[in-house]
């Protein structure tokens, strides 16, 4: 349905850090724009990290919830060392890298999940609204599982290769078909699709 994305890692794991603690509960391009708007005042993570913490929610204003989220960015990167780093992860065991993330103050399992993918190509799927509504309805997961759990149910039974493209194309297809509520006459999962059948009868 939507072909193969192939995955760029790009090598950034504090900017794919930072810009996905942006994203949360807000849009991709309000996220974007706060990111763009950060770099340019703070060119180096040093800076953002010892600014007046009211710099740093003007700048990240476009993102929403920038109260919460400047003093939670800051509070980040004081961990990360001096200066801040964590090219470390690159190498270091899945699970280490992943303890360190989930230690980090507002850091969840799928911001820790998309460091991983997103900057190294480390195989994780992070489980956002849509793969959790997604996945719940094709019976990838029991419908109601924790999003922890789902991100142990999705890396179970994915082939590592596959991660990045089932990933990517749930996302598209959670926002383009399957809906909160769903455009089932449109998807051509429908005749495998558990929950598809359930509503029907």
């Amino acid at each position: 349905m939507y072909g193969r994305p192939v995955n760029e890692p790009h090598g950034q794991p504090i900017a794919e850090l930072v810009k996905t603690v942006l994203s949360q509960h807000t849009n991709d391009r309000n996220r974007d724009r706060a990111f763009a708007i950060l770099r340019e005042r703070f060119p180096t993570w040093e800076e953002v990290r010892d600014a007046p913490v009211s710099e740093i929610e003007e700048a990240i204003r476009p993102g929403g919830l920038g109260k919460q989220k400047a003093p939670r960015l800051q509070a980040i990167l004081k961990l990360l060392g001096d200066p801040p780093n964590l090219d470390w992860t690159n190498t270091a065991p899945r699970e280490e890298s992943l303890e360190f993330l989930l230690s980090l103050p507002g850091v969840g399992r799928k911001t820790a999940a998309c460091v991983l993918i997103f900057t190294w190509d480390i195989p994780e799927i992070p489980v956002d609204v849509h793969i959790h509504r997604v996945g719940g309805r094709l019976g990838l997961f029991p419908p109601k599982a924790s999003f922890e759990r789902a991100h142990d149910e999705m890396l179970a039974i994915v082939d590592p290769e596959d991660a990045y493209e089932l990933h990517m194309n749930l996302i598209r297809h959670g926002r383009e078909v399957c809906r909160p509520t769903p455009r089932c006459g449109e998807c051509q999962l429908r005749r495998m699709c558990p929950w598809y059948r359930a509503e029907r009868k």
